[in-house]
């Protein structure tokens, strides 16, 4: 059988030599503890160093030796010889130590000087060299970006702050020793007022007064005085509450005011800079500002959402990696856009049959509801800067509009018969006339689609403050000889006689609605208008073409023409040049056959050449009519065309779209500037110039006099 037996008692005891373990069974006692027996209560610190060194394990592979040192300090236990001392093992957790402290100081440091920098790149402030503060055509986007920095700042500084105790800790290199510092750093007060605050007495106080009110509800409708009161007193509770919570509201507002602000400055800082980053792409590559308008606008929308991307992605270099991320986006796309050019101008007949491959291929896919949105930014972009109206209606209003300055050229052609008895009448007249797609880009913009009927009020409104037509009477005393005869004597005498001389001052101011629009248009408003105006609303020849140009016609006096070898025809220049000062294109579009007005500058060349035996061409609009008629007679010249002569047709293109625009007839050249006369400038007939270098002439139709 067997037999068990009880455990031996055993228990630990810590005493000055150390942890023991004492078998109270046995009556044995065995020292447990792997520190060294003190010497004493009291060391200095080299000897508990030197203890504790002595206490560490031996590294494998390790020996040890007496320390034969005279200074070692005598242990109690030791029988005359010391432990041997490990110092590898020592120096490695030395290394350990100060390893584990230099790198929690480290990341210290780090987060410390991120704090720093991203403290700096909150002011959004650009960093713009001499050179760009030297360019003119930059120095008004730099003063913006600058003022709204300032106002950032200021608005910044006003936000409240705290001081917060933050602990440092550093180190000396050359003892190796640690030292923890704390202070009190300042800091923005966070925003955290519109967070609700969480009462634990509210809830009670609710029951509590939902159970009075149930109780006097149900005894109220017996007795019309406590049902009066009640009323009362609900009505006191409300009022008080509503009390408590506007005055909490209007504390809370007060105290977000200086966040909303420095908010608000944010955002005007960031539009500065981000428009400072476009005009420097368009500086820096020309090739964006001599694209088309749409192309401009997209650009400008990209470059804002780069820079706004990168602020938000990169933080405490977000201002400087921002712009040079924009400028870089922007030179890439600038570059992307001329190697796309010049692959159509290499590749014109792959890109027609590329551009067939992909309408049939959106035919196809027009079925398909999922590949709607595969073109849906290329459909949005065209029909967002496209007018958006009927082409009828476009006409229509135009025709209004038209009516409107014809009744007004009347009325001025009348104002002799109409105000009679003057003795002289004086004139200071604007040319009557205005830019067809204006008016259709203000109407667009602010009515969107419109009609005749939706559009008469505005285009009234916008008549009236395009025209001012002001009469003022001014009298003049004048004096007059008068002879009388005495009949008596017969003496002839002679007198001056006053008199009132009346004059009739007759003025006539006419704004363009380009300078109008800003004060009558919101911004965004005045952003569309702008887009349509430069696109002509995808629509460049609904009104027939003409030019916006409403200066004077110019003096040819001085000027010495130096023609080339072609024949010209200067019998058709002189019949051009002696319309000039017409207003309104009548007679020409009338003898083209049209019933009203339309833009008229192709109509007027056609006119010149049927007045000088010239059946053809005969033309009404100039890139679908006049220019396929000249170049299908092979009598076409480019802008580089040099030998061109008296009579010939100059074509432009205003917005370098690749569409003509206008047309006029070519007088001569003194071989520096190209004269021209012609019809539909600012709505009169003018005499112009332009250097032969012009990038708005487009081409030249070379007539055949012979």
């Amino acid at each position: 059988m067997k037999q068990y037996k009880a455990r031996d008692k055993i228990t630990q005891k810590m005493t000055r030599d150390g942890a023991v373990e004492v078998n109270e069974t046995k009556g044995t006692k065995k020292r447990i503890s792997k520190r060294a027996r003190d010497a004493a209560l009291k060391k200095t610190p080299e000897q508990q160093a030197a203890q504790d060194i002595q206490a560490l394990p031996p590294a494998p592979g390790s020996t040890t030796a007496p320390d034969s040192s005279p200074n070692a300090p005598p242990l109690p236990h030791a029988s005359g010889t010391e432990p041997e001392r490990d110092t590898g093992t020592a120096e490695r957790i030395y290394e350990h130590i100060d390893g584990a402290h230099t790198r929690r100081a480290s990341k210290q440091a780090a987060r410390k000087a991120q704090a720093e920098a991203e403290s700096r790149a909150r002011t959004s402030r650009l960093q713009f060299t001499e050179e760009e503060r030297a360019t003119p055509e930059l120095e008004k986007y730099i003063k913006k970006s600058d003022k709204a920095a300032d106002k950032l700042d200021e608005a910044r500084a006003k936000i409240p702050k705290e001081k917060k105790l933050v602990k440092e800790r550093t180190f000396d290199e050359a003892t190796g020793k640690g030292k923890t510092r704390l202070y009190f750093e300042e800091r923005e007060k966070p925003q955290n007022y519109n967070k609700p605050h969480n009462n634990p007495l509210s809830r009670p106080v609710q029951e509590a007064g939902i159970f009075v009110h149930n109780k006097v509800h149900s005894v109220e409708k017996d007795n019309s005085g406590v049902e009066g009161a009640h009323k009362s007193e609900e009505l006191a509770e409300k009022g008080a509450k509503f009390t408590v919570r506007k005055v909490r509201e209007g504390y809370r507002s007060h105290k977000l005011k200086p966040y909303r602000a420095a908010a608000k400055a944010e955002k005007a800082a960031e539009k500065a800079n981000a428009n400072y980053l476009y005009q420097k792409a368009l500086h820096d590559n020309p090739q964006i500002a001599a694209s088309n308008p749409f192309s401009r606008y997209m650009q400008k929308q990209r470059i804002k959402k780069q820079y706004a991307k990168t602020v938000k992605a990169q933080g405490a270099k977000s201002v400087k990696s921002a712009a040079e991320n924009t400028r870089k986006a922007a030179k890439k796309t600038a570059e992307e856009t001329k190697k796309a050019i010049a692959f159509v101008g290499r590749h014109p007949a792959g890109v027609c049959i590329a551009i067939g491959a992909l309408l049939l291929f959106i035919m196809v896919s027009s079925a398909l509801s999922s590949c709607g949105a595969m073109f849906s930014g290329m459909i949005n972009g065209i029909v967002g800067t496209s007018y958006t109206s009927e082409d009828a209606d476009l006409v229509a209003v135009e025709n209004s509009y038209a009516a409107l300055e014809t009744e007004l050229q009347r009325t001025i052609d009348n104002i002799e018969r109409d105000n009679p008895g003057y003795d002289e009448y004086r004139y200071d007249l604007d040319s009557i006339g205005h830019n067809p797609h204006e008016l259709a880009s203000y109407l667009t913009a602010l009515l969107q689609t419109y009609t005749p009927a939706t559009a008469q009020a505005e285009i009234e409104r916008i008549f009236s403050l395009q025209y001012t037509l002001t009469l003022t009477e001014e009298v003049e005393v004048r004096y007059r000889t008068e002879t009388s005869t005495d009949p008596e004597t017969g003496e002839t005498t002679t007198e001056e006689v006053p008199y009132n001389y009346y004059i009739l001052h007759v003025k006539l101011e006419n704004k363009p609605i380009s300078d109008l629009a800003p004060g009558l248009l919101t911004p965004e408003q005045l952003e569309m208008f702008r887009v349509y105006l430069e696109t002509s609303g995808n629509k460049p020849l609904i009104f027939g073409g003409g030019s916006p140009d409403t200066n004077p016609s110019e003096d040819l006096s001085g000027v010495q023409l130096v023609n080339g070898t072609r024949p010209g025809n200067t019998a058709v220049v002189d019949r051009a040049k002696s319309q000039v000062g017409n207003v309104g294109g009548q007679p020409y579009w009338s003898w083209y056959g049209f019933n009203s007005r339309v833009e008229w500058c192709a109509c007027f060349v056609s006119w010149c050449y049927n007045q000088a035996g010239k059946s053809e061409p005969r033309f009404a609009a100039c890139q679908s009519q006049g220019i396929p008629w000249f170049q299908s007679h092979g009598q076409w010249g480019d802008r580089s065309y040099a030998n061109i002569a008296p009579g010939d047709a100059i074509f432009f293109d205003w917005d370098l779209d690749g569409s003509a625009d206008h047309v006029g007839l070519v007088i001569g050249t003194d071989g520096q500037r190209v004269y021209t006369v012609e019809g539909n400038s600012g709505d009169a007939c003018k005499i112009k110039s332009y250097p032969l270098d012009y990038r708005c002439i487009k081409g030249y139709g070379l007539m055949n006099w012979n």
